[in-house]
């Protein structure tokens, strides 16, 4: 079964430099982690600040664009894995060894099946 593991932590921890010393750090953490997963990894990749982020909101179905993420929270998605594991248990274990920097939570979804 496919999951996706998506990824959220403070941004902020990284700083401003985006090649600075806390994005090398986690880069190569996820490097060494990518190796691990070996087939296991069906995709993934990390996400741009969310300043970078747009949004499309539809609302009474009038669409709006507005810059940035929907909400304003602690955490932010900045990246994802997409996996192929036997159960939710195997997922589990693979998401507790998914590096973050400092304080964070990886949240775990199944994909629908016959889309």
């Amino acid at each position: 079964m496919q999951y996706m593991l998506l990824i959220y932590e403070d941004e902020r921890v990284y700083g401003p430099d985006k090649n600075g010393p806390a994005i090398q750090e986690i880069v190569g953490k996820h490097i060494a982690f990518n190796k691990e997963l070996g087939a296991a990894r069906v995709g993934g990749a990390g996400l741009k600040a969310t300043t970078a982020a747009t949004t499309v909101r539809t609302k009474g179905g009038a669409k709006t664009v507005h810059d940035g993420p929907f909400a304003e929270t602690k955490e932010q998605l900045g990246g994802y894995y997409l996996i192929d594991a036997p159960d939710l248990d195997a997922a589990i274990s693979i998401a507790k060894k998914l590096p973050v920097l400092q304080d964070g939570s990886i949240e775990i979804r199944p994909l629908l099946g016959g889309m």
